[in-house]
């Protein structure tokens, strides 16, 4: 009797155990999702781009194209967008009812849930022993309280499926050096190939994280063993695998227009179409923030070129100033088409601008443009104005936008104190070598190339290095609960834990 009576007590002691571990986990997922839902109640419209990826998706399940409609009524194919996103809402839309973009959105809801999931278990993994449920704790909280993130969800674009799929390669990545297999590799090449059918630069995650896959894995020691030819096998397969879609993509563009686009055209054009170089290069020689590339950029052609709206950095001299109002008369006169001929002037005065500043147009701009994006408050997406710095004119949106600046800085600054921990995968249990390879220098890597990548882009947003975020998430889980401990990266007796050197 009092065997058995002990052995009941055990069982309720483990069941209370996984209660109390489970409870700030389910406390994180359950803020997460109000969170999520409140911002799709208060912030969900379809419009823009959303149309666009409805469009396809509509014209995939009613006539089997790739397609969108002219005004006209006129079905013609297109390849101004990669397939991914497409090819979810069509999904959506065949489960829920055609043109049910709020399905998309609670579907986003739960992939970003997922998500923040996934980062935690990635953060349990690259932490040291002694701060591994803790950190993957405070990233679970950073991830499903994060605004900037959870305000996509209610938005049918490619953000929140990208952010998933970067999460998913990324605990893919690290339970693949736990416990080398084929469902871990597979799992990567789903979400890396996901990640660049639905943007064009989600190719990147491929690019930084495909050598982490197999760079520093051991062979024969515990879990990690693996033997030479399989790695070599399931990286081929893997690598066919990541292939198969876009060589379908490749093939179906050559065959319907003729080209070869492995991807998607940089100015999202079909072929033919004309890209402006000219206009583009002379708003490239000033454009600095996202109140230019709403108020002008997304305007040309089709809408008014407003010269009242252009800052001052956009002229050099008086003259610059007069032909600039010329070219903007004479545009908005012809019924706001940019001609070829209003294009090579553009384009010319561009080339005079670049002449007089090398500088500005190839440095100090382009590096402008990034800390905008990396820095600015993250209220694209709200209902703020876009001078939300002019406090005169709206004193509650400017406390509000500087607060988001702020929130935005701490994401930062717990990124890169995660960073300066230096997380590597461990091993527990493993006694011969329980510290594995370092993922931090690839998180590292992806920030710096996608930050390279927007050194080029001309109109900037804050959203494109959104995608970033799930790797501050981790690192910042790892770096806020060294805080919290304030070992810094000492160990609970004062020793070095040897995982953060």
């Amino acid at each position: 009797m009092e065997a058995a009576h002990e052995s009941q007590l055990t069982a309720l002691g483990r069941i209370y155990g996984r209660v109390v571990r489970a409870l700030p986990v389910g406390l994180a997922l359950a803020a997460g999702a109000v969170l999520r839902v409140w911002m799709l109640k208060e912030l969900f419209q379809v419009n823009g781009d959303t149309l666009i990826y409805g469009g396809l998706a509509k014209n995939l399940l009613l006539h089997g194209q790739y397609a969108l409609i002219a005004s006209d009524g006129e079905v013609y194919s297109t390849l101004i967008r990669l397939p991914g996103y497409p090819l979810f809402l069509a999904l959506c839309f065949r489960v829920f009812g055609m043109e049910n973009y709020a399905s998309a959105a609670w579907a986003q809801i739960a992939l970003e849930l997922l998500g923040c999931l996934l980062l935690a278990g990635f953060a349990r993994r690259i932490a040291p022993p002694e701060l591994k449920a803790g950190a993957a704790l405070c990233t679970l909280w950073l991830a499903t309280l994060c605004p900037f993130t959870a305000s996509y969800t209610a938005a049918p674009l490619t953000e929140s499926p990208t952010l998933f799929a970067m999460a998913l390669a990324l605990w893919a990545l690290a339970r693949f050096h736990a416990r080398p297999g084929w469902s871990s590799a597979l799992w990567f090449t789903f979400a890396v190939s996901f990640a660049a059918l639905l943007r064009p630069d989600g190719a990147l995650v491929g690019v930084a994280l495909a050598p982490a896959l197999v760079i520093g894995l051991r062979r024969g020691d515990g879990a990690g063993a693996i033997p030479r030819k399989k790695l070599v096998r399931m990286a081929l397969v893997c690598v066919l695998l990541a292939l198969v879609p876009f060589g379908a993509w490749t093939w179906r563009n050559w065959r319907v227009f003729h080209v070869f686009e492995p991807l998607a055209p940089r100015y999202a054009n079909d072929p033919g179409e004309d890209t402006h170089p000219g206009w583009e290069s002379w708003v490239k020689s000033w454009c600095l923030d996202f109140v230019s590339t709403y108020d002008i950029y997304w305007n040309v052609p089709g809408g008014p070129l407003d010269l009242s709206k252009l800052p001052s950095r956009a002229f050099d001299s008086p003259a610059q100033y007069a032909e600039t109002a010329a070219l903007a008369q004479a545009y908005n006169g012809n019924g706001q088409d940019l001609t070829a001929g209003m294009d090579a002037q553009f384009g010319r005065l561009a080339e005079e601008r670049i002449e007089a500043h090398p500088l500005r147009y190839y440095l100090w701009l382009p590096l402008g443009r990034v800390a905008d994006m990396w820095l600015r408050p993250r209220v694209e997406n709200l209902p703020i104005d876009l001078d939300w710095w002019v406090y005169a004119h709206h004193n509650a949106e400017t406390r509000f936008s500087w607060g988001y600046a702020g929130l935005n800085a701490v994401y930062l600054l717990l990124g890169v104190a995660g960073l300066c921990l230096r997380p590597r995968f461990s091993t527990p249990g493993t006694k011969t070598r329980p510290w594995g390879p370092r993922f931090w220098p690839w998180m590292l890597a992806y920030m710096v190339l996608r930050s390279a990548l927007l050194l080029t882009v001309e109109a900037p947003e804050a959203r494109y290095t959104l995608e970033c975020f799930p790797m501050l998430f981790a690192l910042g889980g790892v770096g806020l609960y060294g805080v919290f401990r304030r070992t810094g990266n000492r160990g609970p007796a004062g020793k070095t834990i040897k995982g953060c050197r």
